[in-house]
């Protein structure tokens, strides 16, 4: 759920794949093989599944993994699998990012990144790269939902093109079957935003396989995501205001912050110019209330990017938008943040949508409802799969689970984190990050409490790991350009 979501986005399985025979798992064959970003050399590794699993004779795809190997030769049994969030990202493709916070976990332990069924080069679902497109054509909402119809046609034509079999249910089959062929007989599962709903259900089928959990940002699997993302996006943007007011700083240096915004909002649609975030060419588009909520929502990802909304909205009201366009696309940018929007859907769809007419998630009074009038009119020709009931039921842990939250994630807030520990039971922990937004394991102590959670010798001991420095973590101040004096 780190991504633009393209705006900015039945059978019944029951426990399909919640057991494999072990005449299907192929002996282990990792091969030697690199990963730019990463120096040395890794392991790569497949397993052969079917795309239904009620028909073993049918359509198979093959889904693929990296393996960083345990420095240490005595090394620990239990790898580390790090599920990526989206949905759509690719978790090889995280490798090189997320590695330097697994240093010391893979000093014993194997590091294992799934690209689940779906992303990277697991029968990849991949629509158009939408960062290439021009400002125009990504401000234009019918042209979006044209690309997303030619984008489903062309992924109906693949010869796994059946997008039903998609479902986080069917890639966490998937994930065990990693396991077996690894020969681990329990995992520590570690997740990030979409990857802890996965988490959770890889939990769910297999526990007996799980040591620890991690969950980083939590997204549970009865959350209906077009309608939380107005709620938790609106509480985002009110604290961000509330915060610039309550500093002294920013406050004399944005009097009138709120006006501002107000007329921002009140002057659109309107054709404006900016500098293409990418490719530096200045265009112009129509700037839309949609696109405008969806260009501050991305900064609030990150603290550091959301310190410099307050400028960014006082330059937007005097007309000039490249801070704010660039503070949007500051995220998306990068080539891990990806997502493989044909899996994306396939998963919301099938997952979120059926349950959007029950959430109790009111629409932000600036945000509304306009992600879930988009995500309504996508999924209404995707095809869904079936999910069993059961997925969006989470029952008392047996394996201890460490939950994490950023206070300032307009995402998936600690209101989510504190509903999942609650339903987990005993054997769960949840840590909230006050000044934190959208993943916290790489800010300041997290990587060290997530490094001895696991690590912990004992249920006990990992249940019981200090996490209070979390609190000590600052919010970064608001942004405020340099001025450079003229010499006469």
């Amino acid at each position: 759920m780190r991504q633009r979501i393209v705006a900015a986005l039945a059978l019944a399985l029951g426990m399909a794949g919640a057991s494999v025979a072990q005449d299907e798992v192929p002996s282990a064959g990792l091969i030697p093989c690199r990963v730019a970003g990463i120096a040395h050399e890794v392991q790569c590794g497949s397993v052969r599944r079917a795309l239904d699993p009620a028909r073993p004779d049918g359509v198979h795809i093959v889904v693929r993994y990296v393996l960083v190997p345990a420095m240490a030769r005595r090394k620990l049994p239990d790898p580390v699998f790090l599920l990526a969030g989206g949905p759509g990202q690719s978790g090889s493709a995280l490798a090189p990012t997320v590695m330097p916070l697994f240093a010391r976990l893979n000093n014993r332990r194997d590091i294992v990144f799934v690209d689940q069924r779906g992303t990277g080069k697991s029968a990849p679902l991949e629509c158009e790269d939408e960062r290439t497109l021009s400002l125009a054509e990504m401000a234009d909402s019918e042209r979006m939902y044209a690309r997303l119809e030619r984008c489903r046609e062309k992924l109906q034509q693949l010869a796994y093109g059946d997008l039903r079999f998609f479902t986080t249910t069917l890639a966490m089959a998937d994930v065990d079957v990693v396991r077996m062929q690894l020969g681990a007989e329990r995992i520590n599962v570690v997740g990030g935003s979409y990857g802890t709903r996965a988490a959770l259900e890889y939990l769910r089928q297999f526990p007996q396989h799980v040591r620890r959990v991690f969950i980083d940002g939590v997204a549970p699997p009865d959350m209906a995501l077009p309608a939380s993302f107005s709620t938790d996006g609106q509480a985002a943007f009110e604290a961000m205001l509330r915060d610039c007011e309550a500093a002294k700083a920013c406050a004399a240096a944005h009097p009138t912050l709120r006006a501002d915004w107000a007329r921002l909002l009140a002057s659109l649609p309107r054709t404006v110019s900016a500098r293409h975030p990418l490719s530096g060419r200045d265009e112009a588009f129509t700037l839309t209330r949609t696109g405008l909520l969806q260009a501050v929502r991305m900064p609030l990802y990150s603290p550091a990017l959301a310190a410099a909304l307050p400028q960014a909205i006082h330059d937007a009201a005097q007309g000039h938008y490249e801070a704010l366009l660039t503070l949007a696309g500051a995220v998306s940018a990068k080539r891990s943040n990806a997502l493989a929007m044909g899996m994306h859907f396939s998963v919301v769809c099938s997952e979120d949508l059926p349950r959007l007419a029950a959430s109790r998630d009111a629409p932000g009074s600036d945000f509304g409802d306009e992600q879930r009038k988009l995500y309504e009119r996508v999924c209404a020709s995707w095809p869904r799969g079936g999910v069993p009931a059961a997925f969006y039921a989470i029952a008392p842990s047996p394996a201890p689970v460490l939950l994490a939250s950023g206070g300032l994630d307009p995402v998936t807030p600690p209101r989510h984190g504190e509903r999942v520990a609650r339903a987990l039971g005993a054997k769960a922990l949840h840590v909230v990050v006050p000044n934190a937004g959208h993943g916290v394991m790489g800010i300041g102590c997290v990587r060290d409490v997530m490094f001895r959670f696991i690590d912990a010798a004992d249920d006990a001991a990992a249940l019981a790991v200090d996490a209070a420095c979390v609190k000590s973590i600052p919010r970064p101040a608001a942004f405020a350009p340099v001025t450079l004096e003229r010499t006469p």
